[in-house]
């Protein structure tokens, strides 16, 4: 064990290029085979007196689990932009910074999010199937048939850097964008698109709506039957955010009924284990929590919060600190 190498502990196998940095420029335990729990991650901390921790949502701190991070460590770098599996003002009271992977992973981000709105609106699931059974019989004119993505009017929920990412590449459909924050942005960051101060006035308007908003308690069930119940029928509903700010039971009632057309969700409540109502749904397009998982991606976030640890052993600026 070398004295000079940054000791840390990893809850999850990174993408080879990171974990060959590791091997080569930090002293960490042995690869792990699957994802480590909490548990796991403070015990291996505690023997080899990390100081940094690299983790995501597979090992969450929060709560009671502060108190138990043991006192060798001096950064809890997510690989994630996401915050929700950490208590970050605790964590920081403690003195131990927390840093994220912002922007690295926007692009990807985008990109799935407008997988999800094709594949809902175009029965991307259906069609799968016909083909996964042997195909076996031409279809007729009137049979299965999407909604055109082209020149709809596409609702953002959440106007950050995904959120803006998302923007720019639906005006290459020719999409009128309206979303909503709590402020407004500056123009140069709107690509174009038109803001609603209240969501409730946006939802009316809104043919496909697309969510890019952190999971919190006060967005908690953000999406339920009275925000659904004011999009227009046969709606296309996106979720790549997080499963928290969807009422699911009203999900599932909406696309029963025929008010929605389709959803295509990258994220549910209950990770791993959707709700087997919405598996069944015959226009539900879903994935499981991959918006960012391309090799470039998933090698630049391993890489930036490899650096945060650097950087806080070194004492030097973290280049993505999150603040309380």
């Amino acid at each position: 064990m070398s004295v000079n190498r940054p000791r840390i502990v990893r809850s999850v196998r990174l993408p080879q290029p990171v974990e060959d940095r590791i091997a080569s420029a930090f002293d960490a335990p042995p690869v792990p085979e699957t994802p480590l729990s909490t548990d796991e991650v403070f015990r291996l901390a505690a023997e080899r007196k990390a100081e940094g921790l690299l983790v995501t949502h597979h090992a969450a701190i929060r709560g009671a689990d502060v108190a138990r991070i043991p006192d060798s460590v001096r950064i809890v770098a997510t690989v994630s932009v996401g915050l929700d599996h950490l208590d970050v003002k605790a964590i920081l009271d403690r003195g131990i910074a927390v840093t994220n992977t912002p922007d690295v992973l926007t692009d990807c981000n985008a990109d799935l999010a407008m997988m999800l709105i094709i594949a809902a609106a175009r029965r991307v699931k259906a069609y799968t199937e016909i083909m996964r059974n042997g195909w076996g019989h031409t279809l007729a004119m009137d049979e299965l048939l999407g909604v055109r993505v082209s020149g709809k009017t596409l609702g953002i929920i959440g106007m950050g850097r995904i959120g803006q990412a998302v923007a720019k590449r639906a005006k290459g459909f020719d999409m009128k964008v309206l979303y909503h924050n709590r402020r407004r942005l500056d123009p140069q960051d709107e690509h174009g698109a038109t803001w609603f101060a209240d969501l409730r006035d946006m939802l009316p308007h809104c043919q496909i709506l697309s969510l890019h908003l952190p999971g919190n308690p006060e967005s908690a069930s953000l999406i339920n039957a009275e925000t659904l119940a004011l999009l227009p029928k046969g709606a296309v509903f996106v979720n790549a955010a997080r499963g928290v700010l969807v009422d699911e039971d009203a999900l599932i009632a909406a696309l029963d009924s025929g008010h929605l057309f389709g959803a295509g969700l990258d994220v549910c409540r209950n990770e791993p284990n959707p709700d087997p109502r919405l598996l069944a749904e015959p226009n539900v397009f879903m994935t499981p929590h991959v918006g960012s998982a391309t090799i470039e991606t998933r090698t630049a976030m391993g890489m930036l919060a490899l650096d945060n640890v650097l950087a806080r052993v070194e004492n030097r600026p973290l280049l993505t600190p999150v603040t309380a």
